[in-house]
């Protein structure tokens, strides 16, 4: 075969070679959030942001974590963390009692990307201390169980365990996801949680929801 023609096909078959590297970084990548449910858009939650009580934040006496019983089990032997789990996940694998084994998981807090379930937490959006102080600690058990293993609103999240513990249970005023790109989509998320739950808002953390909220 004349060289001319060797190298022309040396240059297809480099070609095809780098079309389908950049193919599989892409499929790689996260192409989307944790597959949380979508909360409302920016424009809704500026309206069930004007509509929720605004007081000053109760205190913590009397709560405890274990008033807000979780994780219960939401079917066969998977419990809620194990659900989120593999909801949030790509090629999560599980064995016989529904512990994951393997896959991957995409904080969108901070960007990082994690192949050991030990590795990630289930964030409360609103944490359960938080709640307890903006209402729910005239909640019954029923209730608070509900909300602490809330599957249907964007309440559960998967995410780098120890960001989740910086987190901890402080409000947006006093704590936002260090990946900036994901703010909007948080508060978003908190808002909606918050009017379903009809939980009420301190002046501080208004301010900072509705800060955010005007730049969605």
């Amino acid at each position: 075969m004349p060289a001319r023609k060797v190298y022309a096909r040396q240059l297809v078959s480099l070609s095809a070679a780098a079309s389908l590297s950049a193919t599989a970084l892409l499929a790689g990548a996260p192409t989307a959030q944790a597959a949380m449910p979508t909360p409302v858009s920016a424009a809704t939650a500026r309206t069930y942001l004007a509509a929720l009580t605004v007081k000053a934040e109760g205190s913590t006496s009397g709560y405890s974590r274990s008033l807000f019983p979780h994780w219960i089990t939401q079917s066969g032997t998977c419990n809620t963390r194990e659900t989120v789990l593999k909801r949030d996940g790509v090629d999560v694998v599980t064995d016989s009692k529904c512990a994951a084994i393997s896959g991957s998981w995409y904080s969108p807090y901070d960007g990082a990307t994690w192949t050991l379930a030990s590795d990630v937490d289930i964030d409360h959006m609103v944490p359960l201390a938080e709640a307890w102080r903006s209402g729910a600690n005239s909640w019954t058990t029923s209730q608070r169980q509900a909300f602490a293993n809330d599957l249907t609103r964007p309440q559960l999240i998967a995410v780098t365990d120890n960001v989740n513990q910086a987190k901890g249970d402080r409000d947006p005023a006093e704590w936002l996801p260090p990946r900036t790109a994901y703010r909007c989509t948080y508060v978003r998320a908190w808002v909606h949680v918050k009017y379903h739950w009809k939980l009420s808002v301190d002046s501080a953390e208004k301010s900072a929801l509705q800060s955010v909220l005007n730049g969605c």
